[in-house]
């Protein structure tokens, strides 16, 4: 997530100063993705040095306002005029968990599987709770809020989903099949012994 473009996005609809920001940021995205008062502050230090904001006006409270400059207008227009670039690799700790301990042997990766089902119903329950606390989104917070859940809903049951697919693929091959022992043949790179 680009909390770098949310925040100039936010800003382009007026000076904040940084504790504002994280409230509006919340506001915008129904808490669920919490952010540091450092975070923020080191965000709009980038920004500033990027051409895309700049210092305003300070209040009676000694607040500094930051606001966009023509620059970050228009990094804003951009990007919220783009698609978001998925990775073409995968990160996903849970597939690279399974993936290698179903090539190790002696893992019960069916018992990977299990918990982990467990913990995403568990995780998809607790969302569907919180999706609609009453009825559906009537306002601006709400539909914001509502949006960023639906999104993880998704997310989780698709994580159930694949569970799945790879119980079902795993179930497909014999447990030695799958075991892989280190490699016998050495790669010619490598860090290199150090000099005594």
């Amino acid at each position: 997530m680009s909390v770098r473009h949310s925040l100039l996005a936010i800003l382009d609809r007026g000076p904040c100063y940084g504790y504002q920001l994280r409230a509006e940021f919340d506001r915008r995205t129904g808490s669920t993705w919490p952010l540091n008062v450092g975070q923020i502050y080191n965000t709009l230090d980038r920004l500033e040095r990027d051409g895309l904001v700049a210092k305003g006006d300070t209040d009676e409270r000694g607040h500094v306002y930051y606001e966009t400059t023509d620059a970050g207008s228009a990094e804003v227009a951009e990007w919220l005029g783009s698609p978001v670039v998925r990775g073409a690799g995968t990160r996903d700790e849970l597939a690279v968990k399974l993936a290698v301990a179903a090539t190790l042997p002696g893992v019960d990766a069916a018992a990977i599987i299990q918990t982990q089902r467990e913990a995403a119903s568990v995780r998809l329950y607790e969302l569907r709770r919180r999706a609609y606390p009453g009825s559906a989104p009537d306002g601006p917070e709400q539909l914001a809020f509502s949006l960023v859940v639906d999104s993880m809903i998704c997310h989780a049951e698709a994580e159930l989903r694949w569970l799945d697919h790879a119980e079902q693929r795993l179930a497909q091959h014999p447990e030695h099949a799958l075991a892989l022992e280190l490699a016998t043949e050495r790669p010619r790179r490598g860090r290199p012994a150090a000099a005594r």
